[in-house]
């Protein structure tokens, strides 16, 4: 447990580290974010046509709203958890790939929703707004990765074969 510990603080400090570097945020995280604004206007005009994206800012031009989908909004933050736990447990790096990708992915659309969510909210009630900006779906996001961490974890666990030690005859898993 210590190693799993050590290895997921390693690794998110690392992670956020790069995530802060000029370069990353210029050439990853902002062509990222403009991607995200891009597809929820998308997904939104299929049931709403006055909503518009620039970059990572969505906005309504008959109401005058808009939002910017910042630093935290964009679902990097939660990927990189999400990495950090899926690296530091102790499974096959094919396991860790496929954890990788299917995280990324629930994480990702659960971002979707929450940013288009939160765009309506702001149209609606600035009040409510504000409160599942902050609370709310902070919250969500953050029980995403864990849930989905744990379905992980407990796929990976059923998948991989167990090997008996010879040692003390119990059965681990094979990493």
């Amino acid at each position: 447990m210590f190693r799993f510990f050590a290895v997921f603080l390693l690794m998110q400090l690392s992670l956020f580290g790069i995530n802060m570097l000029s370069w990353v945020q210029a050439h990853i995280i902002l062509p990222w974010t403009a991607l995200l604004a891009h597809v929820c206007v998308v997904l939104m005009k299929t049931f709403d046509s006055t909503a518009l994206s620039a970059g990572k800012v969505l906005w309504n031009p008959a109401t005058g709203f808009g939002v910017s989908i910042e630093a935290g909004c964009n679902g990097i933050e939660a990927c990189i958890v999400l990495f950090a736990a899926v690296m530091a447990f102790p499974a096959g790096w094919r396991y860790k790939m496929l954890g990788l990708a299917v995280g990324f992915t629930a994480v990702q659309l659960l971002n979707v929703v929450r940013v288009i969510s939160l765009f309506y909210l702001g149209q609606w009630n600035k009040d409510v707004f504000t409160f599942a900006h902050e609370y709310l779906w902070q919250a969500l996001i953050m029980v995403d990765v864990l849930v989905v961490w744990l379905i992980w974890v407990r796929g990976i666990r059923s998948a991989e074969p167990a090997v008996v030690s010879a040692e003390t005859g119990t059965a681990k898993a094979a990493a």
